[in-house]
């Protein structure tokens, strides 16, 4: 049985038709599906590492489902240099759906030292870069970017050792005590330990201490470290190396001149 070319001719147009139609409500669709981006969130995490939060709304009012949702952020320094890189996939919205997600990053502050130490000493600001891919009705794929900043606060910000002073504990040996000063701009608490080690100008260490750490976040901190140097050796310039061990971060020598 052959069938008319004329049916033929009309079956092609009713299909450019319908996919047309489909198309332009797919596109049109678009229109009707809103993201809202919460406020950035830091936190540390059970581990104690740094956990970034984005809270992400996606409401679809259009007349398709959403396929293949992606939400990548890029977390790069003022120069541009990528410090963590994350994904998050939602593989299907349904129409008429609310789906709201948290899009987290973790990061080790050890690893982000290893890439520039003045992360500790100097506040800054982080760039962020977010990007959404998604395919309408499983066909159409698209696509939108965004960027902002966000405030990196220094857990150790202006940290400062004053000059030592000497007391005589015995016949050989000072006690000699230095103040220690910063403020910490960090989100988070710096618990832990700082030990000192003190060099005189031959680079023979003469003393050598320990003190507990326990400095809150967004809070000044001002104390003293106590230990015993040998006499003989004390001069009147020298050097100090310092390193820190808490819960967050463990760094050092952090090198600072005497005299």
């Amino acid at each position: 049985m052959r069938i008319p070319i004329r049916m033929i001719g009309l079956a092609t147009t009713f299909f450019w038709i319908f996919l047309i139609a489909f198309f332009v409500s797919a596109v049109y669709s678009v229109k009707d599906v809103r993201f809202d981006f919460g406020e950035p969130q830091m936190d540390v995490t059970s581990d104690n590492k740094v956990v970034f939060s984005l809270p992400v709304s996606i409401a679809n009012s259009g007349f398709y489902n959403i396929g293949s949702f992606n939400i990548s952020t890029q977390v790069a320094d003022k120069e541009g240099f990528t410090i963590m890189c994350e994904s998050t996939f939602i593989p299907v919205i349904n129409k008429n759906d609310l789906v709201t997600i948290t899009h987290n990053m973790t990061m080790d502050v050890n690893d982000l030292l290893e890439q520039d130490q003045n992360y500790l000493f100097n506040d800054t600001e982080l760039k962020i870069y977010e990007a959404v891919s998604m395919r309408i009705a499983d066909v159409i794929p698209v696509q939108a970017s965004t960027n902002f900043s966000v405030h990196w606060g220094a857990p150790l910000y202006n940290f400062s050792l004053g000059e030592p002073a000497y007391a005589p504990y015995n016949s050989t040996h000072f006690m000699v005590t230095v103040p220690i000063s910063f403020d910490n701009h960090a989100f988070f608490d710096l618990v832990g330990d700082m030990r000192i080690r003190m060099y005189n100008s031959t680079d023979a260490r003469v003393g050598r201490g320990r003190t507990s750490l326990e400095a809150y976040g967004n809070s000044p901190y001002n104390e003293f470290i106590e230990f015993y140097v040998s006499m003989t050796g004390t001069t009147p310039t020298g050097r100090f190396e310092v390193y820190f061990s808490t819960s967050i971060f463990d760094y050092g020598p952090l090198v600072i001149p005497y005299g």
